[in-house]
């Protein structure tokens, strides 16, 4: 594998793992490369502007150090620029979910997640795509939607993945909207739901492994429905989760599918990769073949 010559960064000032930036920095530079580019963000908002910019300069490794929101952001960009496919990603999981990393087996160890950028498998991994948005592990509405929004910023900066437990509870109680859903134009479920998800990994929010068979290069989406509308069905169904597949419980239905339809009787907010959006009643998820490459641990064949 020929050695990156131009790395760009683009780095969550906020987000913090191992020795920190000024480490980040100093591995970078130890390897054999010829030119760094360097960009810092306030937000993951504001990363996709940086990483337009580290396109025009030519880089051929972008490195994100953050969490899912600057990866989601980064990988967005990347599918939809042109050329922007064929720039391999390399994650700093330096957030406090690192869901992606996580699936993808690249560890909270700086020194090692270096190491994977330059010497792992860069392989080519589907997207999903709702309201002109990619994303990478999952989308969701309802009670996921609501818990994501409540636990942003500083309760998740103090509490980590707890976060999502506690403003999960105070969602449970919620009355549970009336939604169709249609899989690849065939009805699929009509019915009251207190949290629709489409991932495209297993392991989601809080680390709850909600799609026992998602594999994020197989071409699919899978697409999870929750029925469950108090504290007690929640624990029961979470309760399966954790010792069993996620459609065992009879508060849970799973299925596959390229393209999801969801309509709400309701409006509600919806996620995606753990970042808040805005309010709908109706959406539609595809999903992306093989959009990005990502540095993911393993020899290249």
């Amino acid at each position: 594998m020929r050695t990156p010559r131009t790395i760009a960064v683009v780095a969550h000032q906020r987000k913090t793992l191992g020795g920190g930036l000024d480490e980040l920095r100093r591995l970078l530079t130890g390897r054999d490369i010829e030119k760094l580019l360097w960009y810092e963000v306030p937000k993951s908002r504001k990363a996709p502007k940086k990483v337009r910019k580290a396109l025009r300069e030519g880089a051929d490794l972008l490195v994100v150090w953050g969490g899912d929101g600057m990866v989601q952001r980064t990988l967005d960009v990347l599918a939809q620029e042109k050329g922007g496919s064929r720039i391999p990603v390399a994650i700093m999981p330096a957030g406090t979910g690192n869901l992606l990393a996580g699936n993808l087996g690249i560890p909270t160890d700086l020194a090692k997640a270096v190491d994977i950028a330059f010497t792992g498998e860069r392989r080519r991994y589907d997207l999903g795509r709702l309201g002109g948005e990619h994303f990478a592990v999952m989308a969701g509405v309802g009670f996921d939607g609501a818990m994501i929004k409540d636990a942003d910023g500083a309760l998740k900066d103090r509490l980590g993945k707890l976060a999502y437990v506690w403003t999960g509870l105070r969602h449970v109680n919620g009355e549970a909207p009336h939604a169709t859903i249609r899989v690849d134009g065939a009805d699929w479920f009509d019915g009251e739901a207190s949290c629709v998800l489409i991932g495209n990994v297993g392991t989601i929010t809080g680390g709850i492994h909600a799609f026992d068979d998602a594999v994020p290069d197989d071409g699919w989406l899978d697409v999870g429905v929750a029925t469950a509308q108090n504290a007690l069905q929640w624990a029961r169904a979470l309760g399966t989760m954790a010792v069993s597949r996620s459609d065992h419980s009879p508060f849970v239905r799973t299925t596959r599918a390229r393209r999801i339809d969801v309509t709400l009787a309701s409006k509600l907010e919806y996620e995606l990769d753990g970042g808040a959006r805005a309010k709908t009643k109706r959406f539609t998820a595809e999903i992306v073949p093989a959009a990005v490459r990502i540095c993911v641990p393993g020899e290249v064949s």
